[in-house]
């Protein structure tokens, strides 16, 4: 790690600098007068007016995704410290990225929702991590962040400017691309001796509890999620609405088949963690319509559903007969809901509860993210294969000590032996 991992954190870091210095400015208000249906309202105005919101998806990236993680019972370090490293680049790489697509030559002008849409670009990048969590290197991860937001940008400047397509929660261009660009780059890396399995892949009754830190800060804020950039007035308040209940929905769904699969009908702490939330993923492209609350309930129970169908069923497969190993289960919170998110926009666009798109659009939209996502995935992988990234063994996989100065008793490794009729904490040997 020491001999790539710091010169190319100073490195990526010096060329955002440059770039910055070159192409970035701040916002004024001749930028907003200038562009097109801009109101007389002052930047700062509107920058203060979305900022609430832009908390609530700064929160989720940093807290709310990084703790979701922590579940790996030695992994708690990298899950938090690695999710704010590839955040922290990701937002001003994802800054550069999407403002020279839309900048059309000119400088980019920083507002509000540039920091929202990095917010959103680094999402992405976030989602693919689970799915090789614990499996490669903080050098890895730079290096797939930058390739990673370069390939979504590219993607969501197709689907919102060809296929002008409505995609307001990022169901497909996010979610579901963030999954499957995870899972092409997991299959790309397999590791045959993960196979059946690794002693540290596995969660601790504390860890699990940290992990539903991150699940709860998701879950309250997700509304902001899927409406931060909807336009102002009845969509905005359509798509926190439909959000709200889709969530809520969800929970209940989940909970119920997270009973009905086990064959003692008890709770699984990892479908609570995760299919609790995708009924936000599968609201989000059709959270701006007009397709009534019981509708966008309809969608989260769906969701909440097949999630805890495919952590069940699915995440098996994939890892013994597909040879693709998904730490996290992106596929089953971000990837399903993510396509069911995409087809439910065509429904609610062939049924008018949208006039901004097409079905045959919307169907485009959601090919192209899987598709664009699969192959940069594919090549990514391929990438992060060379050698001098640095990939740890198999036998040092789901370990922060191989990164990270760990203290020297953790938790795991102890256990409570009793005596005269007390627990007391002693080491292993």
């Amino acid at each position: 790690m020491k001999s790539l991992f710091p010169y190319l954190a100073i490195l990526l870091e010096v060329a955002m600098i440059v770039l910055f210095g070159l192409f970035v400015e701040y916002e004024t208000d001749q930028n907003i007068h200038q562009q097109p249906n801009s109101t007389k309202s002052t930047a700062v105005d509107r920058f203060l007016e979305l900022y609430p919101l832009f908390q609530d998806v700064h929160v989720m990236i940093f807290v709310g995704f990084g703790f979701l993680m922590t579940f790996l019972k030695k992994y708690g370090f990298s899950s938090v410290g690695i999710n704010l490293l590839i955040a922290a680049l990701g937002l001003q790489w994802g800054t550069f990225v999407q403002g020279i697509l839309h900048s059309h030559g000119q400088k980019i002008h920083i507002g509000i929702k540039n920091m929202i849409n990095a917010d959103f670009s680094t999402a992405t990048v976030l989602i693919s991590f689970g799915a090789v969590l614990g499996k490669i290197s903080p050098c890895q991860m730079l290096i797939m962040t930058i390739i990673e937001i370069a390939v979504f940008a590219a993607n969501e400047h197709v689907v919102a400017e060809i296929f002008m397509a409505s995609d307001i929660g990022a169901s497909m261009t996010i979610h579901a691309f963030g999954a499957y660009f995870g899972l092409a780059v997991a299959s790309i890396l397999y590791r045959p001796g993960l196979r059946w399995g690794h002693d540290n892949n596995e969660s601790v009754y504390h860890s699990d509890l940290f992990a539903m830190i991150g699940t709860l800060f998701l879950w309250i804020f997700w509304p902001s999620f899927n409406s931060a950039i909807a336009e102002a007035g009845d969509k905005q308040y359509w798509a926190i609405v439909n959000t709200y209940f889709s969530l809520a929905a969800c929970v209940l769904t989940a909970y119920a088949f997270s009973s009905l699969v086990d064959h003692r009908g008890k709770l699984d702490m990892v479908h609570i963690q995760n299919a609790t939330l995708a009924g936000g993923v599968a609201v989000g492209t059709c959270a701006d319509m007009a397709i009534h609350p019981y509708i966008s309930m309809i969608i989260g129970s769906v969701a909440g559903m097949v999630s805890v169908l495919g952590f069940k069923f699915l995440t098996p497969v994939f890892a013994i007969k597909l040879r693709i190993h998904d730490t996290c289960g992106v596929h089953n919170l971000h990837g399903l809901p993510g396509v069911i998110g995409g087809l439910a926009g065509i429904g609610a666009v062939a049924l008018k509860a949208s006039n901004t798109s097409t079905p045959a659009m919307q169907a485009a939209a959601l090919g192209s993210s899987i598709g664009t996502a699969v192959a940069g995935g594919l090549i990514t992988g391929l990438i992060l294969k060379i050698p001098l990234c640095g990939q740890p063994p198999d036998e040092n996989c789901f370990d922060d000590s191989v990164f990270w100065e760990v203290p020297r008793w953790r938790e795991h490794d102890v256990h409570f032996h009793e005596h005269d009729g007390h627990s007391q904490l002693e080491p292993e040997l």
